[in-house]
């Protein structure tokens, strides 16, 4: 080979090379950058991850907006998962509380989380949470069941076109993640 066809073709190497790794950090770095976006333009549907503080306000009796609840199960769940009503009517601004129910079908003690999300993606902004069994891991004993709470509100500045919110759970089995035996010897002290 000529030295010209050499050096070119250490240049394209290099530039080869430059274009791969550029295009491996910019796919890493896609999914925070679609977080950041969505959060900005509040069209992810995710909920706050901490309790919103509820401090009195006017009560828009004028608006009625339904709320619908949906509980899913990832299918390594051995959880039954189910809301105590799956949809209310309320008013912005008026403080619910309601339940969902959840049961374990193992043998063994297990840990779950569940993960919310809100649609339409817009009305999350203004689904705020003041308690929710959402924000810790639960626990629940071989055949165990438990009535998990949900406090919340929904701000009175929704905008008029959105009239139904529904508020969905994915439940996942963290158990094997090694939460038991932390959260067992949490409970121990």
């Amino acid at each position: 080979m000529s030295q010209p066809t050499a050096t070119s073709n250490r240049k394209l190497i290099i530039w080869l090379m430059t274009g791969a790794i550029g295009m491996f950090g910019f796919g890493f770095a896609l999914v925070p950058l679609y977080d950041v976006l969505c959060e900005q333009l509040g069209i992810n549907g995710k909920t706050q991850s901490t309790a919103s503080t509820y401090k009195p306000m006017t009560i828009d009796t004028s608006r009625v907006i339904t709320v619908e609840f949906m509980a899913n199960i990832q299918q390594d769940m051995p959880w039954e998962f189910t809301p105590e009503v799956k949809r209310m009517q309320v008013h912005p601004g008026e403080l619910v509380r309601t339940n969902f129910n959840a049961k374990s079908l193992a043998l063994a003690t297990t840990v779950g989380q569940a993960i919310p999300s809100v649609s339409p993606g817009q009305g999350a902004a203004y689904f705020n949470k003041t308690e929710c069994f959402c924000f810790n891991q639960q626990l629940l004993a071989a055949q165990g069941s438990a009535a998990l709470p949900l406090i919340f509100y929904v701000d009175p500045d929704l905008p008029d076109t959105i009239s139904t919110l529904t508020l969905s759970y994915t439940l996942y089995n963290i158990t094997d993640k090694g939460y038991v035996g932390a959260v067992e010897q949490g409970a121990a002290k």
